[in-house]
């Protein structure tokens, strides 16, 4: 279970990355982009075939970006300047990505276990550290049976995360991202201030889609795969993250709402990987452990408000009635 739950927080921090960029167009923009499912696989795409081609992983990871970025962007301009429906751009986006990708990589499939990746050219400096002996010796005497067999990648991405967490949340705060944060809650107002909203939402798919190709390009090398097939329901994963991050620690503040998100991607891989431990679950039943995650995830928030105001309204008239007895007496 330990190994179990370790590798389910790994691989949530990994794709807090993608929640993020589904958090920047689903909550920021109001857009429902589903060139998600697409530019998730082109990141990876674009990172395996260059590391295959021998580019460094980290410039192989940054090519990645860029092209999650153009598809985000392509997204944005069928939207503003084609005029073409919010839901549709992206549904047609995602479309021609999946020819796009297996134009990229040429084949379905490509294996990068026995190239280098982010992960493994940190390993001679990281075993040289002594951090894992530490760590597992410490689980060790607590009882566990079964140690990690290294912390250099979830200690790595929870760097990473935290970067572009800080990132993010600088951004916007900037006059960009503050003109892009009222673009999504009132497109209208902003552009009667001549405002230009359509490059605000070309940039705005742009940088979300570029988180997801990087959570793309970072799990390719993760897994040592690229598959033109594993980009698909992102958008729900991603969508299940926001909606149980916010619904646990809120959103009151932007900081907070982007930890919300990180912390429901993790949440969201720790749930599943319990789900998936139930005897008559199989890993086949991914998909609809998730859709059962995000109705739950909605559901619930409103039960308990609903809770609440039932309660309060209880209360009042206690107090109320209590008010009256005394008037009478």
């Amino acid at each position: 279970m330990l190994i179990s739950m370790f590798s389910a927080i790994e691989s949530g921090i990994i794709y807090a990355l993608m929640a993020l960029g589904v958090y920047l167009s689903f909550r920021i923009l109001d857009f429902p982009d589903l060139t998600v499912d697409g530019s998730f696989v082109t990141g990876g795409a674009v990172a395996a075939i260059s590391i295959v081609n021998g580019v460094p992983p980290v410039i192989a990871t940054f090519y990645a970006v860029l092209a999650g970025f153009a598809a985000g962007a392509v997204t944005g301009i069928l939207n503003t300047k084609g005029k073409i429906n919010p839901l549709l751009s992206g549904i047609l986006m995602m479309i021609a990505l999946y020819s796009i990708n297996l134009r990229i990589m040429g084949k379905p499939n490509v294996a990068l276990l026995n190239e280098p990746t982010i992960f493994n050219q940190i390993e001679g400096f990281w075993g040289s550290l002594g951090i894992d002996q530490a760590l597992n010796g410490l689980l060790t005497s607590m009882g566990a049976e079964r140690v990690p067999g290294t912390w250099a990648v979830l200690i790595l991405m929870i760097f990473i995360t935290i970067v572009i967490k800080v990132l993010t949340d600088y951004f916007l705060k900037t006059d960009v991202g503050l003109a892009l944060r009222a673009t999504g809650d009132n497109e209208k107002m902003i552009r009667s201030f001549s405002a230009n909203t359509d490059n605000l939402t070309i940039v705005g798919l742009g940088i979300s889609n570029a988180l997801v190709a990087l959570a793309g390009a970072i799990i390719a090398q993760y897994g040592g795969f690229s598959d033109v097939s594993m980009g698909i329901g992102m958008i729900v994963i991603g969508l299940a993250s926001v909606i149980i991050g916010e619904a646990l620690i809120g959103t009151k503040t932007i900081a907070r709402t982007t930890l919300a998100v990180i912390c429901g991607a993790i949440v969201y891989r720790i749930v599943l990987t319990l789900a998936l431990k139930v005897e008559f679950l199989e890993t086949g039943d991914t998909k609809l452990i998730t859709a059962v995650i995000v109705i739950a995830a909605l559901i619930a928030p409103k039960i308990i408000a609903s809770q609440k105001e039932a309660s309060r309204k209880r209360r009042k008239r206690a107090l109320l009635a209590s008010g009256e007895g005394a008037n009478n007496a």
